[in-house]
């Protein structure tokens, strides 16, 4: 893929503040250290980072004989991010800093039987507005000094593919969404700067800026909750594809005229080890399980996390006939991606933990050729929280770099 000046300077951007935040304090010495770039491109991009307002110098450290070396840190009022994971059930909001600590939350139930694009948009606004009416009544701000006004942009994350055209519109098979413009609808409720993508990008965001892809340049994130994807980072920045619709592992064939998928195909990864796949597992298993929930599939496979962690037969059964599946999936993307390290991230891979996760890793030893396998890690996501609404805050954060880098 042909990267401009442009985008490498910007990339070199992103490094250089991926280092600080990492850092109470650095310098610029130890920026080029982290980074392999040349003390003058980091001095250059420090400069800019300054004029902006995000970093400043916040005091120095000795150089072993020579000059005290300055130390930056980010500055944590130059304004506000928030983050919005919007899945098939809740909108989940957060407002960080931008250190990307986080300042405050809230999550609101959507509504089940209101899916039209202006009603989930007015939700989701709905949601921005009282995480940011939340934080002024905690930081004592007058009603006429709204938070708005130092929001440098605002990360949505929904589920779909999402067009990489100018009014960047998503579609949403399970809402039945085509070509619908959110950002310009959601942008008519807010009237702030809006930045769209779906979780697969909002995870692998997260994991290259926080999590277990820090410092690594080749990464994928497989996020398991009901639907199942991957998140592809090569070469140290997101791979989107031709259409910026990378990433649908979900809906590869895993079992040849195999179980049906939502999608309307058979045999997809999804139907194997996304949340309504496990109940299947288990209900073909032990049709009469207590395990099986009438709450749904959140609620059966909550319970079977429990019983697996208690040495429950059948859950551990089902645990293990899930990890044969995923790893047989994850080891056909070691062989095609040859990854530093997978991570497993999502809801259903932080309810069953590290059961699945050894599971899987025998499964991909197993089945992957020795040489990429030995040099990807497996690892459970590291990030404390909702991964998601902190992927989507850092992409407003890349977003609103990337506006501001077209005046540098």
């Amino acid at each position: 893929m042909k990267r401009s000046l442009r985008d490498i300077r910007l990339a070199n951007r992103f490094d250089v503040l991926r280092q600080v935040i990492a850092s109470r304090a650095v310098s610029r010495q130890q920026i080029v250290a982290e980074t392999g770039l040349s003390l003058a491109t980091v001095s250059t991009l420090v400069g800019e980072l300054l004029d902006l307002g995000l970093l400043e110098e916040v005091g120095y450290e000795g150089s072993g004989g020579g000059r005290p070396r300055g130390l930056l840190a980010v500055t944590s009022g130059r304004g506000v991010l928030i983050g919005v994971d919007v899945a098939e059930s809740y909108v989940h909001v957060e407002m960080f800093n931008p250190k990307l600590a986080a300042l405050a939350r809230t999550e609101a139930p959507l509504d089940p039987d209101g899916n039209s694009p202006d009603h989930v948009a007015r939700q989701i606004a709905a949601a921005v507005r009282s995480v940011l009416d939340q934080a002024a009544g905690d930081a004592g701000t007058p009603p006429q000094e709204s938070p708005s006004a130092q929001v440098l942009g605002v990360g949505v994350s929904v589920p779909g593919q999402v067009g990489r055209d100018g009014t960047v519109s998503i579609s949403a098979p399970n809402w039945d969404w085509q070509d619908v413009p959110l950002r310009r609808l959601l942008g008519q409720q807010l009237h702030l700067p809006i930045y769209l993508d779906n979780p697969l990008r909002a995870s692998t965001v997260a994991e290259l800026w926080f999590g277990a892809g820090r410092g690594r340049r080749d990464v994928v994130v497989l996020t398991l909750g009901t639907g199942v994807g991957a998140g592809l980072a090569l070469g140290g920045s997101l791979y989107r594809g031709a259409t910026n619709s990378a990433g649908e592992w979900g809906h590869t064939t895993l079992v040849l005229d195999g179980r049906p998928c939502r999608c309307g195909s058979r045999g997809c990864v999804e139907a194997y080890v996304g949340a309504p796949g496990i109940v299947q597992h288990l209900r073909e298993l032990a049709p009469d399980s207590p395990l099986l929930r009438s709450g749904g599939a959140t609620e059966t496979v909550d319970a079977l996390a429990r019983a697996a962690a208690g040495g429950d037969r059948v859950a551990t059964r089902v645990v293990a006939e899930i990890a044969r599946y995923l790893g047989m999936a994850v080891a056909g993307l070691v062989n095609l991606v040859n990854p530093q390290v997978v991570v497993l991230s999502g809801w259903v891979a932080a309810k069953l933990g590290s059961a699945l996760l050894d599971a899987v890793r025998g499964v991909v030893e197993r089945h992957a050729p020795r040489r990429p396998c030995v040099r990807a890690e497996i690892v459970l996501c590291p990030i404390a929280g909702n991964p998601v609404s902190l992927g989507a805050a850092t992409l407003a954060l890349e977003g609103f770099l990337t506006t501001i880098g077209r005046r540098l």
